[in-house]
């Protein structure tokens, strides 16, 4: 009897960690596409503002990395996996080349950079939170990384363009990226490491991002005396 109950023990521990290991594998998905998505943000920026290829690839790649990069010194996994693998890299060079070259197919969506960003938004939110809770840190801090996560790329690509941040003056945008993390948190604690509510998150936050961008929902601003 012993024997059988520590053959269904180890059972149960293997498919623990295979559940660990193919939720880990599904966030790492998520995390590359939202790479990619934000390196075609970057990259669309670039190309509007009118600057050479060298410039669109610098803008692709730092939207692509920034939050992850900033994510992953903040919670000790050195070297950021952004640097590490050789995938974050080449998709966000695809993705600038692309854009370069073949800007005019892209610029026919409507509002492109609105829109690969909240892809990329969400996707990265999401992945931040997971990365976090993976770290085994507290529910305050995975919310503080995915929201991070999410906002950095943008935040970064702003800036070298010499714009106001989006982060600060868009409809709903570190909102949008707060909720979605906080669906994989909190979730978390009723579904461990469950892939199902990662998505759930990212499409949160890549809903409420695009459905505030159309209907023009903000936080209210500070009044000034005329």
């Amino acid at each position: 009897m012993p024997a059988r109950s520590g053959f269904f023990a180890g059972i149960v521990a293997r498919m623990k960690v295979d559940d660990q290991i193919l939720v880990s594998e599904f966030l790492k998905v998520l995390d590359l596409v939202g790479t990619f998505a934000f390196a075609l943000s970057g990259a669309v920026s670039g190309v509007k503002h009118r600057i050479d290829l060298f410039g669109v690839l610098v803008l692709s790649f730092a939207a692509a990395t920034a939050g992850g990069i900033t994510r992953d010194v903040l919670i000790g996994a050195i070297p950021p996996a952004s640097i590490k693998d050789w995938r974050y890299i080449t998709l966000s060079m695809v993705a600038g080349v692309v854009t370069f070259f073949w800007y005019p197919l892209i610029a026919r969506m409507k509002s492109p950079v609105q829109i690969f960003d909240a892809l990329g938004l969400g996707l990265f939110a999401v992945t931040g939170a997971g990365k976090a809770i993976a770290f085994h840190l507290g529910p305050s801090a995975a919310l503080l990384m995915g929201v991070l996560t999410g906002i950095g790329g943008g935040i970064a690509r702003d800036v070298l363009v010499s714009e106001v941040p989006v982060v600060f003056t868009a409809e709903l945008y570190a909102v949008a990226a707060l909720a979605g993390a906080a669906v994989v948190v909190f979730g978390n604690l009723v579904f461990p490491r469950s892939g199902p509510i990662a998505a759930i998150g990212g499409l949160l936050c890549v809903g409420l991002r695009l459905i505030a961008v159309r209907r023009g929902w903000k936080l209210p601003v500070a009044q000034q005396p005329d």
